[in-house]
């Protein structure tokens, strides 16, 4: 069972790696703290992958689960932070490619339902509020493959530096440069294509730039 002992220190003055090195003595103190810590930029990425707040939610519970079920298994190569963004970004990828197989077997019927529907035009005045930010960041994500939105969000969001988002995707950071670029670019055409009332947003898109790292 967990150890219940509290650390002599203040928690807030423990290292991420002290925090794991309690974790796998089995003191459940120390994943409480790393909760605490680290839930909220978690909860703020895994919700920019999937879209869906209640998603993010069950998502990063469940990697802290997994955290602690897998304690032991933490190489110390990594950083604390890299690893639990691995484990919170693969099941937040798990979740994308499963909502993908069943959007693919609903696609007939959203195309009809959308051939009967009527785009509304936006006003080019429109004030851009971060929901609406958001809300076309998703919409525009959606055409990236799961890779490319992990890395975006991780590096340009996150900000993250390309050797923490190689090991957290599990490539090589020119991989990751690459999946950069292209996420990029895609982002700001399709910005531009879908909404040109918006055209002045696009400079808040890192513009591609095959030396970024």
């Amino acid at each position: 069972m967990p150890s219940p002992a509290q650390p002599s220190t203040d928690r807030s003055e423990l290292s991420d790696r002290e925090l794991l090195l309690a974790l796998q003595r089995d003191e459940e103190w120390a994943l409480d703290t790393l909760i605490e810590r680290k839930s909220r930029q978690l909860l703020q990425h895994v919700y920019r992958m999937v879209g869906d707040r209640e998603d993010a939610r069950d998502i990063v519970q469940l990697s802290f689960v997994r955290v602690w079920e897998h304690r032991a298994r933490f190489d110390a190569r990594w950083s604390v932070n890299t690893w639990v963004y691995r484990i919170a970004s693969n099941l937040a990828i798990d979740l994308l490619r499963s909502r993908r197989s069943q959007f693919r077997q609903l696609e007939p019927v959203r195309r009809h339902f959308s051939d009967l529907g009527e785009v509304k035009q936006r006003s080019e005045h429109a004030r851009l509020g971060r929901q609406e930010v958001e809300r076309i960041l998703h919409e525009l994500a959606a055409g990236l493959t799961e890779k490319q939105r992990q890395v975006f969000l991780l590096r340009e969001l996150a900000g993250l530096s390309s050797r923490e988002v190689a090991q957290i995707a599990g490539c090589r950071e020119s991989t990751v440069r690459n999946h950069l670029f292209t996420a990029r670019k895609h982002l700001r055409a399709e910005l531009a294509r879908r909404y040109p009332e918006y055209a002045g947003v696009g400079r808040s898109l890192p513009a591609p730039c095959e030396g970024a790292t």
